[in-house]
Parts: C-alpha cells; structure tokens; sequence
C-alpha cells in the first residue's frame, strides 16, 4: 500500500462536518476489498464490518476514525459592482487567523472555486488597521456575477479548503484534513493487515461522521453496533516551535497511547501490550477531563463501553498545512492490527483487573 497516494486520495476529498457524502464514498471503495459488509448510516457515518474466526456470539471492537474536517457555511449572498460575493462563519473549530488569501471550493448546485480575500490594510479605516480580520472582513470570491452567484449558491451551502497533500523532507507530509483523514488511512493500513493475520473478534470499522461540531457519528454508531470494546484513532498534537510540553509527540516518534477519563486502564494495557509484541514504540498522552476525540462519544454510549485512545503527532492542528509523519500512521495501523489478533475470550474478563494494575 502506497501511504502517500493513500492520503492524498483522503485529503483532496472534500467532506466538512455535516456534509460528508464524498469522503465517505472515496473510504468505501478503500475499504471494500478488506471487510465483509458495508453500510452508511442516517448520520452519514461509514460502518464496515470484517468477521473473525471465533466462534459465535463473537465479541465485536469498534474502531472509530472520524472523516470530517473542519470548514465553512455560507451566511449571505452580496451583490457589488455586478459581482457577487459571500460571507461564511465556521463549522467547526476554524481558526480566522488562517483563512485570508485562501483557495476554497463553494458546494452549491455545483461546485465553485473560489478565493477568500479581503481589503489590505492600506486601504481599512484607521481604528482597522493591523487588526485581526473577522468573517465581516473577509469574502468568498467565485469570480461570478451576481445574479449567477445568487442562482447556484444558497445560504447554508458548504464551503472547503482547496489545498493538495505535499511531500515535505523524508515521509513527512502536509495538507488540509490530515485531521483526522491520517487516522482513516492508519484503519485502511489496519485493515489491509488483516487480511494475512487470523483474529477472533469481529471488526466493526467506522468512519464517523460530525466530529468536529458534535461527535455525533461516534455517539450514534457505539449505540446501534454495541461493540463490547472500542478504540478511537485521531491526531495528537506534534513537537514544534512553542509546543514541547508533555503533551505534545515528535512526528516519526510512533504511535501516542492517550491516558485519561475516557480511556479504559486495561485497554490502555492491552494496546501498550500489543506495541511489546511488536517491538514498536509509544509515547503516553494525558487528558485530565475530556480528550475531545470521540472516545468520549463511544465510551459513555448504551451501558458504558472500554475505550482506548491512539493519537498519531501532527503539527499546525485546524489549519490547510497540517503535517504527519507517513510512518506514524503505517505504525498505527500496525499497532491496531496486533491489538485485534490478540483479542480472545479472556480479554474482557481481564478488563477490570486490568484496572487495579500499573
């Protein structure tokens, strides 16, 4: 499996939280050759299953990997001079800063490309003047007249970052939505694993839709698959200028195993057990409340459910140049694949014992 073409298909995909009709399509026929069943939800959220070997009832893991991104919504439709323009807000957390200058396509009744800009600052009145931009500031220009503007955009029409994945030094990439496009492409990596690897448990592999706005997909799919234990795969922060707490990874540094709240200790183990077998190494994450990832989401659905957290380090978190390290994600697909061979009949039993041990 090619990494780097792997998620450049992912990342060029547009798929804003709430809006997830494409990508979904695009992981669908990834994941068609490795699973069994594939279904989409009312919510949008991809679910494929891959049968194990054990004996049924089989146990089921669910591995969640959200596949939205954050974007923008059209909030007005303006008219200047014969041209028309549009004013957007966020979906999702969108940070400001980044969005002028930007190259966007605008989802209406088809899709338009467009460029975010706004006046320079010669030309702002005074008490503007080296001011951070707002969403009043800044406009959407599809180079249309106003009256077609008018005709192919409504408000409430999505609006993505255009922005190609680029090769940076050794596996090192960049692009828009490697939040969290990376962590679909390390279960993609998992999944092709699987297919020379024998495992008990039945697979239920999800990409899960409204992460970023709400954690909706997580939510929705951990109730209707009652998985018996579940891991979360999304990005952590990466090592860089002003961000070397403990709490943020070195890109090429392995799979992050998150400690907290939402994690279940024995999963915790069982995942920090996997990573022995294969001599692979990782580095341990905190979250003090909630981790923001969707093991929230899957670990407080139905009855309560074992969840484990695994981040993969990326730099420049919500913007269009976020970077990984291809290897991060290879190693995590790795990581997940030894964790479900390793699955038997005493996993769960061994569950609340693993709780009372370091």
């Amino acid at each position: 499996m090619n990494t780097f073409k792997l998620l450049r298909n992912l990342v060029e995909t547009p798929g804003p939280s709430g809006y997830e009709n494409e990508i979904a399509a695009v992981i669908q026929e990834m994941w068609r050759p490795y699973v069994d069943d594939l279904t989409v939800d009312r919510v949008g959220s991809l679910i494929a299953v891959k049968r194990g070997q054990g004996a049924e009832p089989r146990r089921r893991l669910l591995l969640a990997a959200h596949m939205d991104e954050i974007g923008l919504m059209v909030t007005r439709v303006l008219a200047h001079d014969g041209y028309g323009f549009l004013r957007v807000t966020s979906v999702g957390g969108v940070d400001i800063r980044h969005l002028y200058g930007q190259l966007v396509a605008v989802h209406g009744r088809r899709d338009l490309k467009g460029v975010i800009g706004s006046l320079p600052g010669s030309m702002l009145p005074p008490e503007r003047k080296d001011k951070p931009f707002t969403y009043e500031d800044l406009a959407v220009d599809v180079g249309l007249p106003a009256d077609k503007v008018q005709e192919l955009v409504s408000i409430g029409d999505f609006v993505t970052f255009r922005q190609p994945l680029r090769k940076l030094q050794g596996k090192r990439v960049a692009g828009k939505s490697l939040d969290n496009r990376a962590s679909v492409a390390a279960v993609t990596v998992c999944l092709e694993h699987l297919q020379k690897r024998t495992h008990e448990w039945d697979v239920v592999a999800i990409a899960t839709s409204q992460e970023e706005t709400r954690l909706l997909g997580a939510i929705t799919s951990a109730f209707t698959q009652r998985p018996d234990a579940a891991v979360a795969i999304d990005v952590t922060f990466g090592k860089g200028p002003g961000a070397n707490d403990e709490n943020s990874f070195e890109l090429g540094g392995g799979p992050v195993l998150d400690l907290g709240p939402n994690v279940h200790p024995g999963m915790l183990k069982g995942l920090r057990d996997a990573a022995q077998a294969i001599e692979l190494k990782t580095s341990v994450a905190t979250h003090a409340m909630y981790s923001g990832t969707d093991a929230y989401g899957l670990q407080i659905a139905r009855d309560g459910i074992p969840t484990g957290l695994v981040g993969i380090p990326l730099r420049y978190m919500h913007t269009m140049v976020e970077s990984v390290d291809t290897k991060d994600v290879e190693r995590v697909g790795r990581l997940l694949a030894e964790f479900i061979v390793r699955l038997d009949g005493d996993f769960l039993d061994g569950l609340t014992k693993g709780m009372m041990e370091k």
